[in-house]
């Protein structure tokens, strides 16, 4: 069949295998034209690994550090004619490339929340890996069925204590837009933490260690975003805000379970993406395509494998041991995005946008390229209008 990108308000729900594949090898050759990454991790796994943050980490992990890698994600494979997520494809096509390169590489695709899946993860990591040096948790979804109780939890995206009101970029039609949200209840603030919190990090923590399959001097990194003070009430300072706070909360939780390992856990606050997540949060997607215009304009730029990559070779490997951290206890990937000429930049464009001045103020051509990319369209030298094969399985 002929693959097009069906867009509908924030997701495509149609994705190119053949395209996904290749943009997962060009982020895999990025790494590879780095330099290798020294003192690197051997045996990782990676909780949330499909997309985003959590892909880019295993492809640094296996390409940079020539780790084995087990990847746990949630993904739906092609059925009835229906293509399959682009997380699936992308997988694939990682332990495709993996296993070419003499790597172990494998996935485990189911809710990473219950206990059958960590289950799942803790057997095969006894019969194939040995003991987990680094556990990279990237998990992000709307909900969450407590392992324990049944009660199944949705995230909310609100803000606290009053209505919000923001602007916001409609991609559709390239206008910009204004939004407002209802304050969060009690309810919505128990839910977002317990979807969006550290829980279910310490439950795999302390499920790996229970199994004894934590190395000696073991690390974790959990992964947050804070943003500029536009997007603060609905981020920083809402809902999102507070479970964010209980991952932070969670690594101190953590470092007590790893101190018997010499392990050590770490929250890493990354630069503003493009994800299918992102693009839902009001006022985000517009900081986003003013943010990608003024960074690639003053330097700095990076995407989601240019961060992980710096990441594992400048902040917990490559260095002298000790992983560089804010007064808060966090790694700052998001340094770059939030000098200070950048954020003052944006700061400058940000009241001044109109829907009669978005191509002349932000990048939102390069906003649109990449979400697409997200899902395998626009990436050089495929052909979209070849026949393809929706099924893809794998080996």
């Amino acid at each position: 069949m002929i693959i097009r990108p069906k867009v509908r308000g924030f997701v495509c729900v149609t994705a190119h295998p053949t395209g996904c594949a290749a943009n997962t090898r060009e982020q895999i050759e990025f790494v590879k034209s780095q330099p290798a990454i020294n003192g690197g991790p051997k045996n990782v796994l990676v909780v949330g690994a499909s997309t985003g943050y959590g892909l880019a980490s295993r492809i640094a992990a296996a390409f940079g550090c020539g780790a084995n890698t087990l990847g746990v994600f949630f993904e739906r494979p092609s059925e009835r004619g229906r293509t399959a997520t682009p997380g699936w494809y992308n997988s694939v096509a990682f332990e495709k490339e993996a296993k070419a390169a003499g790597l172990y590489a494998s996935s485990i695709n189911g809710d990473a929340f219950s206990n059958e899946i960590k289950e799942q993860a803790i057997e095969r990591i006894k019969a194939d890996m040995g003991k987990i040096d680094l556990i990279i948790y990237s998990l992000a979804s709307p909900r969450r069925t407590d392992p324990e109780t049944g009660e199944v939890y949705r995230s909310t995206l609100k803000p606290i204590g009053a209505d919000f009101s923001n602007k916001y970029l409609d991609t559709d039609k390239k206008t910009i837009q204004k939004a407002t949200l209802e304050a969060a209840t009690d309810e919505d603030i128990r839910n977002t933490v317990k979807v969006m919190g550290g829980e279910d990090w310490e439950l795999w923590i302390q499920g790996l260690k229970d199994a004894d399959l934590l190395d000696d001097g073991c690390k974790t990194v959990a992964y947050d975003y804070i943003g500029p003070k536009a997007t603060w009430p609905v981020y920083k300072e809402g809902t999102i805000g507070q479970a964010k706070l209980d991952l932070r909360r969670a690594k101190a939780a953590i470092n007590e379970t790893l101190a018997s390992v010499n392990g050590e856990a770490h929250v890493s606050v990354n630069k503003a993406v493009v994800t299918q997540a992102s693009s839902a949060i009001p006022g985000v997607n517009l900081y986003i395509t003013i943010l990608f215009k003024i960074m690639k304009e003053l330097g700095g730029h990076e995407g989601c494998i240019e961060q992980m990559y710096r990441m594992f070779g400048d902040r917990i490997y490559g260095g002298n041991g000790s992983i560089p951290i804010d007064e808060l206890g966090l790694i700052r990937m998001d340094d770059l995005e939030m000098k200070d000429n950048i954020q003052n930049a944006v700061a400058v464009v940000w009241p001044q946008i109109a829907t009669e001045n978005v191509d002349e103020l932000t990048d939102f051509e390069g906003y649109q390229a990449e979400f697409l990319r997200l899902f395998g369209f626009g990436v050089d030298g495929i052909d979209y209008e070849a026949e393809v094969e929706p099924e893809v399985e794998f080996e």
